[in-house]
């Protein structure tokens, strides 16, 4: 059954270079395999995400993947030292505090990349979910 098994998120880039400057400098990912149309990135538990070259890039706002993590604050002081902005927002939902927005069942903060995919790093409230990554 698919439930049972990893998924490997993909995100677009319009500037595979500006990418891979990214995640990999900045964001630190070990690059598994890359060619002139995609590059894929080492995560966590043997998961990996691939940047796929893309003519339109993406058009939508919303998060686009997340990394689970068990201490956002230690990751959000990672990505301050590595010059990495950490997204701000005054919305109703969600609204960010020092970078992060209270989410009910976790604690949220986003990033976005050089082509402007949204992506989040969160931190569930109930530990148990943290140690079944």
């Amino acid at each position: 059954m698919l439930g049972d098994h990893l998924v490997f998120p993909i995100v677009l880039s319009m500037d595979l270079a500006a990418s891979r400057a990214f995640y990999h400098d900045t964001l630190g990912l070990d690059i598994l395999r890359e060619d002139d149309e995609r590059i894929m990135f080492r995560c966590g538990g043997g998961s990996q995400l691939t940047v796929s070259l893309s003519t339109t890039g993406t058009a939508d706002t919303q998060t686009q993947l997340a990394w689970r993590v068990p201490d956002l604050q230690a990751e959000l002081a990672d990505l301050r030292a590595r010059g990495v902005p950490i997204q701000e927002y005054d919305l109703p939902d969600p609204k960010t505090a020092d970078g992060i927005a209270d989410m009910g069942f976790a604690w949220a903060a986003w990033i976005v990349d050089p082509s402007r995919n949204v992506l989040g790093i969160i931190q569930p409230k109930d530990p148990s979910v943290s140690r079944a990554s």
